[in-house]
């Protein structure tokens, strides 16, 4: 059985380390597809592998790596400073003299001072660049901690060179000062790019928090407190005003108002009672509920937004992929050049101590870290912005394209409306719209359309029992079909009829006269070789809120919006003239919708589509981006490459508007990352940058990559 399984991953440092990684997992039997994120430090690994094979083969290759729990992910654990601070310590007298020096004041250490104080930062708080860079050699590849060990062992060569064979009473060149600044600038570096890329991650930690670590069940009408560990399908457990549902669930008693924003990203209070389903992590306002328990962890709501977020971030954005493969050549290549810069200065008759110098500037500015984490670092911090306000996404290629959208394609039912329609006329071709009613709601008792909803709703409100119905059947873009007494019958729109059926004066009345003024037409019909039409049911559905707002903003936005739907034309022009549509298109069968989308992508344009159904699904499949609205069927949600809880159309403009955002940061980082590299190394190769002033602008790279980033956990839409 083919399975995906999520590695925590310990020890890497750059792009070459997520590489190696990556290798050792391929090499894996049964292993298919890997992907590994440097920002989360998380592998994604797809195929029938066992973990423990995983586990021992990262091992092998000179890292960590542990499974992920299915529970929803804890909070993470700070970086330690206390390795900073000491090596802090241990450095800065070893620096004084170079700064007093500067403003006239000589001052020399003592050489075993001087050994004293580096020995410990090179060989203890400097040992894991040692053990990261021999495990690289042994694979057989290059990685960062192999240039800092280099340029730290060079510079520690020279000065112990020295002290052996300088004659008696002079004063030997030690370079010992910018070995340990080389190794605390580097740790120093790593410290705050760790904290950085934790705080990439505070939506979904947000999130993650949200679950209570306990509930109380109720056996025998006693509360007994457990650990949301220790539920059990079926429990029914107590929640107070103030408390967080610890688990999915549906309520059995009591009535509140419940908080779901960091769910659904609607900040509004949502009014569940007896029957509803909850979810955890919402907030009781104010009442008290009794909930009996249908989902938990990673089966619940919270658990499966947390792993789609989770998988999102694990896996690589298409222009990461680009820059794995150009850092998978930056190692090997720095050495060569830093190699070439010492042998350059020889030949122009430097000395040998100024040429090893040289070139171990060249080694430690190089800087594969911003590299590898420019891309995934912004995107970690995107995923995240998005999850606050609902928005889940699948894959970094969902994000990507994103920003490349100018044509917003919406359905209509269900996605610019409320989806909640009512039904307000019958007309029975026989007169009998009581009789009409009751088959129509038995026919689609088995539909998840909000039509049917709509007609089950108005048979309870009649009290009409509904006779039983065989051979439920979907007829995506038209309708339903169920056979009732031995007699098929149908519900749909007018294609249901055909060419063939012979339609009542009445019933071709109503339809003019109710699609005039905006009805959604639903139509009865008893199958045969000749259609017999034998109502016609009307339904009118509000516009959801800020549908109007939504269209606008993405006009504002330079995006051109449609209205594609299978609706009839006058419920369809009805509800684009409120929303602000120009371009519409009605009674669209799902593959019509498809083929408009793709005549729009012929013509060069980028096209969202945004949709509920499964009538929605091959649009929303073959669109650039595909929008389920999470609230939909699962088909829909399936075959799309994001999915909006709440149902909320602006968040459709917010998640196009965040997109720029994340790839404008992504270009100004990669920007960054490859200018760095281009600009330091020639001047590390002309002696323009000490090895010390190397790794101090070395270690500000990363950081600067990771804090650009974080600019999008600050990042909210512009209403």
């Amino acid at each position: 059985m083919t399975t995906t399984l999520r590695l925590s991953i310990t020890g890497m440092s750059c792009a070459s380390c997520v590489g190696r990684v990556e290798r050792a997992l391929t090499r894996v039997p049964g292993v298919t597809a890997v992907s590994v994120n440097l920002a989360t430090e998380q592998a994604l690994v797809t195929g029938p592998s066992r973990a423990e094979d995983l586990v021992a083969a990262v091992t092998t290759a000179g890292y960590g790596a542990t499974t992920v729990t299915d529970e929803p992910a804890s909070l993470p654990v700070g970086p330690s400073a206390t390795p900073v601070i000491l090596a802090c310590l241990l450095t800065a007298p070893l620096l004084a003299p170079m700064v007093l020096g500067l403003v006239g004041w000589p001052v020399m250490l003592p050489d075993w001072l001087a050994l004293a104080l580096a020995a410990p930062v090179q060989l203890w708080l400097g040992r894991h660049f040692y053990r990261s860079a021999w495990a690289a050699l042994r694979a057989g590849v290059g990685s960062m901690d192999q240039l800092v060990v280099l340029g730290t062992s060079a510079a520690w060569a020279l000065s112990l060179y020295d002290l052996a064979t300088v004659p008696a009473g002079t004063m030997p060149d030690l370079y010992l000062e910018p070995a340990a600044a080389i190794v605390t600038f580097v740790l120093i570096g790593k410290y705050l790019e760790a904290r950085a890329k934790r705080h990439t991650r505070d939506a979904v930690t947000a999130l993650a928090a949200l679950r209570p670590a306990t509930a109380r069940v109720v056996e025998n009408g006693t509360e007994i407190e457990r650990p949301v560990e220790a539920l059990a399908l079926g429990d029914r457990i107590r929640v107070r005003p103030g408390e967080r549902l610890p688990a999915d669930g549906i309520i059995r008693d009591g009535r509140a108002g419940l908080d779901e924003a960091l769910l659904t990203g609607e900040t509004r209070a949502i009014e569940r009672g007896p029957g509803d389903a909850v979810v955890a992590g919402a907030l009781d306002l104010d009442g008290a509920l009794e909930v009996e328990v249908t989902a938990l962890g990673r089966e619940s709501a919270l658990g499966r937004i947390l792993t789609q977020v989770e998988t999102a971030e694990a896996t690589k954005a298409p222009v990461q992929r680009l820059v794995d493969r150009v850092s998978g050549v930056f190692v090997p290549a720095v050495l060569v050049i830093g190699l070439a810069t010492m042998l350059g200065w020889v030949l122009a008759g430097a000395a040998p101590a100024t040429a090893i110098l040289r070139g171990v500037a060249v080694w430690v500015i190089a800087c594969p870290c911003a590299l590898g984490l420019a891309t995934p670092a912004a995107l970690v911090a995107a995923f995240g912005a998005a999850a606050r306000l609902g928005i889940l996404l699948k894959d970094p290629a969902a994000l990507e394209a994103a920003h490349r959208v100018d044509l917003v394609a919406f359905d209509k039912t269900g996605t610019l409306t409320e989806g909640r329609p009512a039904l307000t006329d019958i007309v029975a071709a026989a007169g009998d719209d009581a009789a009409c009613l009751r088959l129509g709601a038995a026919v689609q008792r088995g539909s998840e359309h909000p039509l049917a909803a709509a007609l089950a709703t108005a048979s309870a409100a009649r009290g009409t029992t509904l006779p039983d119905s065989t051979n439920f059947r979907a007829l995506p873009g038209i309708g339903v079909e169920a056979t009732i007494d031995g007699v098929a019958y149908a519900v749909g729109t007018s294609r249901l009829l055909g060419d063939d059926a012979v339609m009542p004066p009445a019933l071709a009345d109503a339809a003019t006269r109710l699609e005039a003024r905006g009805r959604t037409l639903s139509w009865l019909v008893r199958r045969g070789e000749i259609p017999t039409p034998l109502a016609l049911f009307g339904f009118t559905d509000r516009l959801r809120d800020g549908a109007a707002d939504a269209v606008a903003r993405l006009q504002g936005m330079g995006v051109e919006v449609a209205l594609l739907t299978g609706d009839t034309a006058g419920s369809a022009d009805a509800a684009a003239r409120a929303a602000g549509i120009a371009q519409v298109r009605a009674r669209l069968l799902p593959a019509e919708k498809g083929a408009a989308i793709a005549a729009w992508q012929q013509q060069g344009r980028q096209v969202a589509m945004v949709g509920d159904g499964i009538n929605d699904a091959p649009a929303l499949a073959l669109a650039t981006l595909g929008i389920a609205i999470a609230d939909g069927t699962d088909v829909a949600v399936a075959a799309a490459g994001a999915s909006i809880r709440g149902g909320d159309p602006g968040r459709v403009a917010d998640l196009l508007a965040l997109s720029r955002a994340s790839w404008a940061i992504i270009r100004q980082n990669l920007g960054w990352a490859f200018g760095f590299n281009l600009i330091g190394i020639p001047l590390a190769a002309s002696g323009l940058l000490s090895p010390t002033l190397a790794a101090a602008a070395m270690a500000g790279s990363s950081v600067a990559v990771v804090s650009n980033a974080l600019r999008l956990t600050r990042w909210r839409p512009d209403r």
